[in-house]
């Protein structure tokens, strides 16, 4: 199925989505990843943290993998568990310069505090020269500081990215991971997750139709679920396969 524009059911209020969390990613082998992120959130909570200096390794970490593998996810979800825990947090990406500014501001204050504090850095790959720059700087003060946790992603491994060679080689300075794809068992796995999470109720023939006919990257599937939870709940009807195509017939 070709659905090169949405239809407009997909412009339907979605303010009910959950947030990302790293209870609500499917990890597939991502397993490793996933269990440091999950130590380090547990670090947060304990107040001896605040007082105590924490390894590079604990506090560096830059993630890589292709589209749909769940790199944003998982950045979202450490900023939502920072916030979650009371941390002072940053997120960072090549769309929005002016918070580049902003933390280029803070990062001495940030530095010289016991308590933790979160940058988040999104498609490291995509960032223009005057940016490299600033996050060249970034990392240079977070290597030198207490507590200062950063979290990085990009969709190639650092040696292999077009950057300029003194921020790729700090990108591997802390743990670097590669996020997979999810197999189409895991897809189905994720989605029904998600529709469970959402209170959703699909008919068994909904997911794999859709994994045949529709997208089958995980960002534009589970934005489908969104937009099937809002559909049935205008509509006031189950999700069944004639309801999905309904939701997908072009208007």
């Amino acid at each position: 199925m070709n659905t090169s524009s949405l239809p407009r059911q997909f412009a339907l209020d979605l303010s009910h989505t959950p947030k990302s969390s790293l209870e609500n990613y499917l990890p597939g082998k991502d397993f490793a990843l996933l269990s440091t992120l999950q130590e380090i959130c547990k670090s947060w909570s304990l107040a001896s943290n605040h007082s105590v200096t924490n390894p590079l390794n604990e506090r560096w970490i830059y993630w890589w993998g292709p589209e749909g593998s769940g790199r944003t996810h998982l950045l979202e979800a450490m900023t939502n568990a920072a916030e979650y825990a009371g941390l002072e947090n940053f997120s960072l990406n090549p769309n929005e310069p002016i918070s580049w500014v902003r933390i280029e501001e803070q990062m001495n204050t940030l530095a010289e505090r016991d308590a933790p504090s979160v940058i988040t850095v999104d498609d490291v790959d995509r960032l223009d020269e005057r940016l490299v720059g600033a996050l060249f700087r970034v990392l240079n003060i977070v290597q030198a500081s207490k507590n200062i946790h950063v979290f990085m992603a990009g969709k190639a491994a650092p040696a292999t990215l077009e950057l300029r060679e003194d921020l790729r080689t700090r990108l591997g300075w802390g743990l670097v991971f590669q996020t997979q794809l999810l197999n189409d068992d895991e897809k189905i796995q994720a989605l029904e997750q998600a529709a469970r999470a959402r209170g959703l109720v699909l008919s068994p023939d909904v997911l794999p139709w859709l994994l045949n006919r529709f997208y089958r990257d995980m960002p534009n599937l589970m934005a489908l679920i969104d937009a099937l939870d809002a559909y049935s709940l205008e509509t006031k009807r189950a999700v069944t396969l004639p309801l999905v195509r309904e939701l997908l017939q072009p208007k």
